[in-house]
């Protein structure tokens, strides 16, 4: 009820903001749509004159505007019409650093938009390679890990810090040479119907949203290299919340939907409804407090996902030394996965790299607390799992009777397979306490020497009318340290 009322409040909000606007043509400001005229300048003075004017749209028709960074300012909106496109120039020494780069960038602003059906194209791989040739000249400091530049030098489409009343509509983004696009420390955003097309480089997230506050992701398509739809809390004293994303497509070469990768803060009422996840390299969902920050009251509700390497990983991790993360109040209902028996994303332009091997397909749901951090309160309802099975007992067997051998990997940086080869085919639960799945279906395609639940010091845990199918019958459940557990 809390985050229908804020989204309300948003849509009246950001249509007021819209209704009143006077438009202003590029062309008045002397902007060149040939492709090849650099208008940084031009733009940015646009930008100010309209905000001095008290506000209004800076029109884009069509035709493609070069420019490097630009700063939005106060009640001003860029509106780009069919067949405009805003082009991100190819030197990376045309775009501002405050923090971080960006094609378009917006400090503590208010009542801003980009809206229109047109298209901003960051060029990123020809910026990156070009970003790539600067280090190498000594040009460009920076630590080059996996021969390739950090993300702080290479420009995003955009990045928002500490603004509010925001509108993101229409416009497809496509080739940043870095996240997409971040906001960050935001109030009242709202982002809908938007395309994200961005397979230009490595460290391409679709969607980064960092400590904000009301914030709804709807009606979108995101297609990326890296995470699609990453939340994030980068201050210990901020907290990331009031989230909706809803009826969005969502494919990568990592994980669907992730927060918690940066969780000092933290994150708390998010809802997630009807999402469906393809093609999708790692998690469909990821939820993980690894930094010292909590995450709680999370629903995600008709998730579909199909031809993905792994469903659903709730992790709680202590990457910096004695601060443990709390990770508890998950509901997640009507989900239906069917996990690929090959890799994923093969045969796109930047896969996920093949890592954490030898292991069979893992599970496609992992929850995995620490011994001295548990995970605690989740509930599944309505889960339908299919996975391909063939684990060979050859390849990289772990079994029953020497769980230990699973490492707890709490500093590593949180993936799924980071746990390599785990005992289950279906569900791996291991330190945890009040799960619960009522109406599970589990199916196994091929013979798998694997069973098909495995608990590892879990306290309460239910499994009421649970379905399992799989080719060679054996005992559905093992479980170890555990207690309180139902199972019918």
């Amino acid at each position: 009820m809390l985050l229908r009322k804020i989204f309300v409040i948003l849509i009246v909000c950001l249509q007021s903001l819209q209704g009143s606007a006077k438009d202003y043509p590029a062309s008045l400001f002397g902007i060149y749509s040939d492709g090849v005229t650099l208008n940084t300048r031009s733009i940015q003075f646009a930008i100010d004159y309209i905000q001095q004017q008290g506000g209004g749209r800076l029109v884009f028709d069509v035709g493609r505007f070069l420019t490097g960074s630009i700063h939005l300012k106060s009640n001003v909106t860029l509106h780009l019409l069919e067949g405009a496109v805003l082009l991100g120039a190819l030197n990376p020494m045309d775009y501002d650093r405050k923090g971080l780069t960006a094609l378009i960038l917006c400090h503590d602003q208010q009542n801003i938009a980009i809206t229109g059906i047109g298209v901003i194209d960051g060029q990123g791989r020809e910026v990156a390679r070009n970003v790539v040739e600067l280090v190498h000249k000594g040009l460009i400091k920076d630590a080059f890990r996996n021969d390739r530049p950090e993300v702080p030098i290479r420009p995003m489409l955009i990045y928002f810090r500490s603004c509010k009343n925001i509108l993101i509509s229409g416009v497809t983004m496509r080739n940043a040479a870095a996240w997409v696009q971040t906001y960050d420390q935001c109030k009242n955003l709202r982002i809908d119907s938007i395309t994200v097309d961005s397979r230009a480089f490595w460290n391409n997230d679709g969607i980064d949203i960092v400590d904000c506050d009301s914030v709804a992701i709807t009606n979108c398509y995101i297609d990326a290299d890296d995470d699609a739809i990453c939340l994030k809390s980068h201050d210990a004293n901020a907290v990331c919340q009031n989230v909706l994303v809803r009826n969005c497509t969502i494919r990568s070469s990592a994980n669907g939907i992730k927060f918690g990768t940066a969780s000092l803060g933290g994150f708390r009422n998010v809802r997630l409804i009807n999402i469906k996840v393809f093609d999708t390299y790692r998690s469909a969902i990821a939820l993980e407090a690894v930094d010292g920050g909590f995450l709680e009251n999370v629903e995600a509700d008709s998730i579909q996902v199909i031809n993905s390497g792994h469903a659903i990983f709730l992790r709680i991790g202590e990457r910096i030394a004695g601060k443990k993360g709390r990770l508890e109040n998950i509901r997640i209902k009507n989900v239906s996965a069917e996990i690929a028996a090959t890799k994923p994303d093969a045969g796109y332009e930047y896969e996920g790299p093949i890592e954490d091997l030898p292991r069979n397909i893992s599970p496609p749901i992992i929850i995995a607390g620490m011994p001295d951090a548990i995970i605690k309160n989740v509930s599944f309802t309505n889960i339908e799992l299919k996975h391909p099975g063939g684990g060979n007992p050859l390849f990289a067997k772990v079994s029953l009777n020497e769980l230990d051998r699973v490492s707890e990997e709490k500093t590593t940086y949180p993936e799924f397979s980071k746990f390599k080869e785990l005992p289950a085919w279906g569900i791996y639960i291991r330190h945890a306490s009040g799960i619960k799945f009522t109406n599970l279906k589990l199916s196994c395609a091929k013979k798998d020497y694997r069973t098909a639940i495995v608990l590892d010091d879990v306290q309460r845990a239910e499994f009421i009318t649970t379905t399992i199918k799989e080719v060679d019958k054996k005992k559905p459940l093992y479980e170890k340290n555990s207690s309180g557990v139902i199972f019918k």
